[in-house]
């Protein structure tokens, strides 16, 4: 099992955290710190595999907490949690070689993929000895699979952001799905799959509209 360590300064949030955690059966939490300060110090005396990394927290934000833990060259992987959705603080926490960026709020599913590419990434690199180019591909391939994986068929990862981000950055409280398709270049039935698949899991909420003038349409908006 992996060890994981929780970081997060807000106790609801972190309880959900755990709670997402233990319902996969490869992980389980050593600890809870509400900074990034007695985060360090808990990686001082102890070894964790995997920390769960808030980014805004007092005294020690997570941004120079996973700096401090590249600096003293702490051998453990990162998954950043984060209200900031933001592209320069996406690249930082790229630059210091996270496994995972989730933006608050985040669903159950979507943190068992950030648990999944963890799993996947450490598994293919235990299971080659030495490195070539060609195995470097397949450790990233398989990472990719297998992420993929625990989505429905017909659903991709990448695709589904762009939806969301959409939806989030939308200018309106309601939104059509045409309008998501011609923002992101996307076919109206295909954006219908997604939406579908956004509703039945809990992320969007939709509604039919009936004003229109004409034909009912389905809006939607990010669920609270």
């Amino acid at each position: 099992m992996y060890k994981v360590l929780i970081v997060e300064d807000d106790p609801m949030v972190a309880m959900i955290n755990e709670q997402y955690i233990r319902r996969n059966k490869q992980f389980y939490v050593v600890g809870t710190c509400k900074d990034g300060k007695s985060a360090l110090e808990y990686l001082e005396e102890h070894t964790v595999d995997l920390i769960v990394l808030d980014v805004f927290m007092p005294h020690t934000d997570g941004f120079e907490t996973l700096r401090q833990i590249r600096k003293t060259k702490i051998p453990v992987d990162v998954i950043m949690v984060t209200a900031a959705n933001d592209r320069e603080s996406l690249e930082e926490a790229l630059h210091l070689g996270i496994i995972d960026y989730l933006v608050k709020p985040f669903t159950f599913e979507r943190f068992q993929i950030a648990l999944e590419k963890y799993i996947a990434q450490i598994g293919a690199l235990k299971q080659i000895d030495t490195l070539n180019q060609k195995n470097i591909d397949f450790i990233i391939e398989h990472s990719r699979k297998k992420t993929e994986d625990i989505l429905p068929k017909g659903i991709q990862e990448k695709t589904l952001t762009l939806i969301v981000t959409c939806l989030k950055d939308a200018k309106k409280n309601w939104v059509t799905g045409d309008e998501i398709a011609s923002v992101i270049g996307l076919t109206g039935v295909t954006v219908r799959r997604y939406m579908n698949y956004l509703v039945e899991s809990g992320h969007v909420i939709g509604e039919m509209n009936y004003e229109t003038g004409g034909r009912p349409c389905m809006l939607y908006h990010i669920a609270n």
